[in-house]
């Protein structure tokens, strides 16, 4: 972005990224920060970053609105996952579950498009999620030692246009490949859950293919790759990633590179036409 705001509200989910955020905007200048934490879901260690944690409740989407109106900053980030499931167990206020009904079809698009168009109507503007983090978004080429080979290149493609093709359905950014065939598809479980499927299903050898659905918006469930997700695509075989470049965040990138190179996994960031 051009200009640094002088505030920021950090939306948190949970794991490093909102961390990561936090250390990120502050190098680049921002004086004060403000997080809006889920409890349960937000790593509380946060709060040594930031100027001041306010805790809610998952669900309590009145005290959500109470909060953000009572901080007074005009600009914000939603960052960070919030657990799948906890999307079915969550207590859910009044506003919340007015919110929920009023939706045609529920996934985590139309459910945190509800929730932008909340904090919009505040007059708050909500900045992508890759905003001061382009020292953590790979550009195109080659990551690992190992390029992939010719079988694992046409499963990239063809994971391409699948994820391309069925962006309508929100059936998930992350699609697993072996030999042309499709082994699994996210759902609402999450990257993680789907790899560990992929495995199961396909055995060793499997590509995987994490990239952003066409139109997606990029201001909330940013594709983000860790450490992680290599430990469960090690436990289940991978032998290729693949992301999309300046649109993916890698936690910890050279650590994510050192362990692709250790489970000799080939590793690549690539562009795509849409």
């Amino acid at each position: 972005m051009n200009e640094v705001p002088e505030s920021l509200i950090i939306i948190a989910g949970r794991d490093a990224y909102p961390l990561m955020l936090a250390r990120a905007a502050r190098q680049a200048g921002v004086k004060r920060i403000e997080v809006l934490g889920f409890k349960g879901e937000t790593r509380r260690e946060i709060s040594q970053l930031v100027d001041q944690v306010h805790w809610v409740n998952l669900g309590s989407i009145q005290r959500f609105i109470d909060t953000l109106s009572s901080i007074e900053i005009k600009k914000c980030m939603m960052v960070g996952q919030i657990a799948p499931k906890n999307l079915f167990t969550v207590r859910m206020d009044k506003l919340a579950v007015e919110m929920y009904r009023k939706l045609e079809s529920k996934n985590a698009h139309t459910i945190f498009g509800a929730v932008v168009e909340v904090i919009e109507g505040l007059g708050i503007e909500i900045l992508p999620g890759n905003t001061f983090m382009e020292c953590y978004t790979p550009e195109k080429g080659q990551l690992s030692k190992r390029a992939p080979t010719a079988r694992e290149q046409a499963d990239i493609e063809l994971g391409l246009k699948l994820v391309k093709g069925t962006s309508d359905f929100e059936i998930g950014q992350t699609v697993a490949l072996k030999e042309g065939m499709i082994v699994a598809v996210e759902a609402f479980e999450g990257t993680n859950q789907c790899i560990k499927r992929a495995g199961r299903v396909g055995k060793a050898g499997c590509v995987i293919v994490k990239v952003p659905k066409v139109g997606h918006d990029m201001r909330f469930d940013i594709p983000v790759v860790g450490t992680k997700t290599f430990r469960v695509m090690k436990k289940a075989k991978i032998s290729c990633l693949a992301v999309e470049a300046g649109k993916t965040i890698l936690l910890e990138q050279e650590k994510l590179i050192q362990l692709a190179d250790q489970f000799n996994m080939a590793f690549v960031a690539i562009t795509t036409q849409k």
